[in-house]
């Protein structure tokens, strides 16, 4: 059977074909539609973890009791569940176990370019890069192959362009999901030092093996043609060297840890010009010149930043550098991302750049009140750290004889997934911070996915609901208030009494994502006869909001089609020209 489906899609499906068991992980762009998928599908049982380090710690075990597993994130993601993968590189698997990260060349919705090919380096574990969706297929089944022939996890490794981008897919045979012995091996699953000095070894005579199986492995293949030049590449940047170079010869990599150095060193020797074409960090290229290889062409040609592309490539070998395409059309007015209409942070981040405090972010929805015209969000570094830093700059704030408390804003997904620790952390080390913890019942920022606050699993089984609240209070804090950020004065004085009251304070808005559960209110309108113009309530940052074209000075006017009704807009109208509904 052949689908035409994203690259995503084609893991989830292969999966399940694969005789996949357990699949665990969190969502985070572009790896996201996998367990969705594998979900939707129904084949495989499947699960959002609260983290990265637990969904991966989750495979393992799954792993360890006979089942395959299959643990799924973003770059960085692996961040977090590197302390799990470092010495699961020593245990070892009993049925296969994937790690499929999803890297973003170019952010299109990440803090970091990060090159997770430097941690297959790092934990010595191998690693597949498929190139369309079905080598996404493919290479999950024979990821599953050789972490079981080599009993270590395999890394299978996208980018946001093959985890989005569609292809055709031929299905293989199904193999019938099988669970296998689950047996007691202390030397080899209890990581005691004896123990892991002895596992050491294994996993780096298991690399020289794999070395060996790289160099015969299909996953690897020559493509000759023209040698006056010579392109090793891998994963879409394959595609993009097809393109630029159609005649060109190309040693194409599928599996890019541990590298085929026989098979690079022919295909060098072949070719009159060496060039080695990747995005982001020069993995291949610094091996390469390390086996005193030549690169002709490489990092010195294709910047590290960024995603490559067929103009990329084409120029860096010599060729012309730009395609007859669509010119871009120049003095576009700027549109920057914003909350969606009636979104609850509307409030909460009108009322921080009022107070003009000092706000330490997170990562999800709210890090767009970073940008004007609220400029309300000060630091952001990664998944949970708003508390951590914030409390590490009221210690700061402390030594130096600032009286300034900090604002710490997190969410309810982001609070689950490591924000729980750094609240843990202020109040045990009697720490001075604001934190407002913005609970909308879902993961917004990734489109809308279960969490353990949201009262369901990522089937849709209804499960226990955590009450931030009451968690909260058990971490140690006395001072909890429940709050409306729809309601901007009230939000207004709770926020300036925990910014008054000395130690630890924590406001909860506990108002549903407006997108995920469907909210809908009486739209907003404007009275032009009271309207002054005088533009306060453009503050709210709203795209439903607008000005009339007529006139000496123009006026508001909303859109109802857009308008959701949150009234944030009506609250900042100084003159009662805006009523709902």
């Amino acid at each position: 059977m052949k689908k035409i489906i994203s690259g995503n899609e084609a893991i989830a499906l292969s999966f399940g074909d694969s005789g996949g068991v357990f699949a665990s992980g969190y969502p985070g762009t572009p790896s996201t539609e996998v367990l969705e998928e594998v979900a939707r599908l129904g084949q495989v049982y499947c699960e959002w973890a609260p983290n990265e380090k637990v969904g991966l710690e989750s495979a393992i075990g799954a792993s360890v009791a006979g089942g395959r597993s299959l643990a799924t994130m973003k770059h960085v993601g692996v961040n977090v569940a590197a302390d799990a993968l470092m010495t699961l590189t020593y245990t070892g698997v009993n049925a296969g176990l994937i790690l499929m990260v999803a890297d973003d060349p170019g952010m299109h919705s990440s803090q970091n370019e990060q090159d997770s090919r430097n941690y297959a380096r790092f934990a010595k574990v191998p690693m597949l890069d498929p190139s369309d969706s079905q080598e996404a297929y493919d290479f999950t089944r024979i990821a599953f192959e050789i972490s079981e022939q080599f009993d270590t996890p395999t890394m299978l490794r996208t980018t946001t362009r093959i985890s989005h981008a569609k292809g055709r897919v031929e299905q293989r045979e199904q193999i019938v999901a099988k669970v296998g012995a689950w047996e007691k091996n202390v030397p080899k699953y209890v990581m005691l030092p004896n123990f892991g000095k002895l596992k050491h070894v294994e996993v780096e005579a298991r690399l020289l093996k794999l070395q060996a199986y790289a160099e015969t492995s299909p996953l690897n293949r020559v493509e000759m043609a023209d040698t006056e030049l010579g392109i090793l590449t891998s994963g879409i940047s394959y595609q993009h060297v097809k393109e630029a170079f159609p005649n060109a010869s190309v040693l194409k990599l599928g599996m890019v840890h541990p590298l085929p150095e026989k098979m690079i060193r022919e295909f060098a020797g072949k070719v009159q010009r060496f060039m080695v074409v990747e995005e982001m960090d020069a993995i291949f290229e610094e091996q390469i010149r390390a086996m005193g290889i030549r690169v002709d062409i490489g990092k010195d040609k294709i910047s590290y930043c960024g995603e490559v592309s067929a103009d990329i490539v084409r120029a860096a070998a010599g060729g012309a550098a730009a395609v007859a395409g669509l010119a871009p059309v120049e003095n576009l007015p700027q549109r920057p991302p914003t909350f969606c209409p009636g979104c609850a942070h509307r409030g909460l981040f009108s009322i921080l750049a009022k107070l003009k405090t000092f706000v330490s972010g997170d990562i999800g929805c709210y890090t767009l009140g970073a940008l004007p015209p609220m400029s309300a969000m000060h630091c952001v570094v990664c998944m949970g750290a708003s508390i951590s830093a914030a409390h590490g700059m009221a210690k700061v704030n402390a030594i130096a004889g600032r009286t300034e408390k900090p604002v710490a804003v997190i969410g309810d997904s982001t609070f689950f997934h490591s924000g729980i620790t750094g609240l843990l952390s202020m109040v045990y080390n009697g720490g001075n911070a604001l934190v407002i913890i913005m609970d909308n019942r879902t993961t917004g920022m990734t489109g809308g996915q279960e969490n353990p606050g949201s009262g369901s699993v990522l089937q849709g089984d209804p499960t226990k609901q955590v009450d931030i609240v009451a968690l909260v209070k058990v971490l140690g804090v006395e001072n909890v208030v429940e709050i409306d950020t729809y309601n901007l004065a009230a939000t207004e004085a709770a926020i300036k009494k925990g910014l008054e009251t000395p130690g630890p304070y924590v406001l909860v808005d506990r108002n549903p994502c407006v997108l995920r559960y469907r909210v809908k209110q009486p739209t907003v309108s404007v009275d032009p006869e009271k309207c002054t113009g005088c533009r306060a309530c453009l503050k709210a940052a709203c795209v439903a909001l607008g000005l009339t074209a007529s006139g000496d000075k123009p006026k508001v006017a909303v859109d109802p089609n857009i308008c959701n009704g949150c009234g944030v807009c009506t609250q900042l109208c100084k003159f009662d020209a805006m009523t709902k509904g």
